[in-house]
């Protein structure tokens, strides 16, 4: 009695279980790791380089505000530069706020952030205006206090800002986990696609089985290539986290951010990937039903003998 149309159908139900699997698990880790990629790229890289910027600007006007001369006269050119250092510090302000990088929680500390500058600048136009050293100074006092205020604040929100930062960047266990469990499935389906080949050969003297041929290499290569991928993308990761760690003047400012863009200039295109998964997953297990099933009617209707 022939078991091929038995041996066959068990086979196909094997693949395409281990090609759903597979599918599932490696969309499921491929998308764990790069959906972070476009946000730490996009979002909490600006985020973070703008609270840097206000952070340079307001110290850059107070150097002008105590470097104005014994007099602390706020006029002229020195007050031109005040205001322009102020304007630069809001503006990063709203850049900051436009990428809403911890939620409303940082939307809420920059709307502070900006109320405390208003306050900051009227006490300095207040010292530049007062004609007294004595209230000239202690209007300078309460400008520097302002200032200190807003600068722990803007401390405190880039701190936060890092920590998602960090958390987009990071590989925690469950991505182990699920990048181990699709090379695992993706190994079993290559081997079995490769069993199922030289089973074909032996019973019906094929010496290449095209369609099985070709989700095999499918196979290999699709868990390769996105593997490769996601090593890329962690190490382009990493390499931004640093860049965002450093607390820099604002000269190089541009410059971090020219080097995260440069790091994560592929982020868009490693995740826009994750959806082509499961077409290739589809694909995969069309081809192996191309490849068995007409040899499994041969016997669907065949008596036992």
């Amino acid at each position: 009695m022939s078991t091929t149309g038995r041996d066959l159908t068990r086979r196909l139900g094997l693949l395409l279980a281990l090609g759903a699997a597979a599918t599932l698990v490696l969309f499921v880790a491929y998308r764990g790791v790069h959906d972070d990629t476009v946000p730490l790229a996009s979002s909490s890289t600006p985020g973070i380089l703008a609270v840097d910027t206000a952070k340079n600007a307001l110290q850059q006007a107070h150097r002008v505000v105590d470097g104005s001369g014994p007099t602390g006269d706020t006029t002229g050119d020195t007050t031109g530069e005040f205001h322009t250092q102020i304007s630069v510090a809001h503006q990063s302000i709203a850049v900051a706020a436009s990428e809403n990088v911890t939620g409303p929680a940082d939307r809420h500390t920059l709307q502070t952030v900006t109320g405390l500058i208003t306050v900051y600048s009227a006490w300095v136009e207040r010292a530049g205006q007062e004609p007294k050293a004595v209230l000239r100074g202690a209007y300078l006092h309460y400008a520097e206090q302002g200032r200190n205020d807003i600068l722990d604040r803007l401390d405190d929100l880039r701190n936060e800002q890092l920590e998602v930062a960090r958390g987009q960047a990071s590989f925690p266990w469950p991505l182990w986990l699920g990048w181990g469990a699709a090379l695992v499935l993706g190994l079993a389906l290559c081997a079995a696609l490769v069993e199922a080949q030289w089973f074909s050969r032996r019973r019906f003297h094929h010496a290449v089985h095209p369609p099985l041929l070709a989700a095999t290499v499918l196979c290999a290569a699709g868990v390769a290539v996105l593997g490769w991928f996601t090593v890329r993308a962690h190490r382009a990761m990493g390499d931004s986290l640093a860049e965002l760690r450093e607390t820099r003047g604002a000269d190089e400012i541009p410059e971090a951010g020219a080097n995260v863009e440069r790091y994560l200039a592929d982020a868009g295109f490693w995740a826009s990937l994750s959806e082509w998964v499961l077409f290739g997953g589809v694909l995969l297990m069309t081809l192996t039903l191309v490849g068995l099933w007409p040899r499994i009617s041969e016997y669907r209707f065949r008596v036992p003998r």
